[in-house]
């Protein structure tokens, strides 16, 4: 089973995430912040990985701690999951639709993080959410799950779906370099024999 379960706990935050790569985007999330818990949502359905994601933090400060942190847990239990990466496809992308906005994402499982971001908000807020951490959310997610990750914004003026498309086109392209390559299931997808 390709799954992992990640406690982090900090003078910021706790947090526990569940993940199963071989799911059907199944999702309970509660991490305090509503706005965040609709876009995590997203990324589990439109992955196919199950998530389920109990977080609490400082939110008398903000939510940023609780975002990032999120992120990192998040990651490190995708790098988990994904243990020595034996048979995935290994690379994903995405470009992604939704009203206005349009958003492409290619991403590689390497162990090599590197973030990639080309979305620019025009509003600050998504209702009392910090629309700049998407980006950390982001960087947090590919720093600690070891993700190549190159996040593009061509279109797009309202902010809702704008960090919306961000997070199905990570989520699509995700869901492909997660997957079983049938032709190579035996094989670490790499010339170096290791990723």
């Amino acid at each position: 089973m390709r799954t992992a379960l990640i406690s982090r706990k900090t003078a910021e935050t706790e947090i526990t995430v569940k993940v199963n790569l071989d799911g059907t985007g199944t999702y309970d999330n509660q991490t305090g912040v509503g706005f965040f818990d609709h876009m995590l949502d997203q990324l589990a359905r439109h992955s196919l990985i199950d998530f389920e994601i109990r977080a609490k933090g400082d939110y008398h400060i903000d939510d940023h701690h609780t975002v990032e942190d999120t992120g990192i847990a998040l990651g490190q239990a995708l790098a988990q999951a994904l243990g020595d990466k034996k048979g995935i496809r290994r690379y994903g992308e995405c470009h992604l639709p939704m009203d206005d906005a349009q958003v492409r994402c290619a991403l590689d499982l390497s162990g090599r993080p590197y973030l990639v971001w080309n979305v620019e908000f025009k509003a600050p807020k998504i209702g009392t959410f910090d629309t700049e951490l998407v980006r950390e959310f982001f960087q947090a997610l590919s720093t600690h799950g070891g993700i190549t990750l190159h996040v593009d914004q061509l279109h797009g003026f309202n902010a809702h779906h704008v960090a919306e498309a961000a997070f199905k086109a990570v989520a699509r392209a995700l869901r492909e370099a997660v997957e079983t390559d049938p032709r190579k299931a035996d094989a670490i997808p790499s010339t170096k024999g290791a990723l």
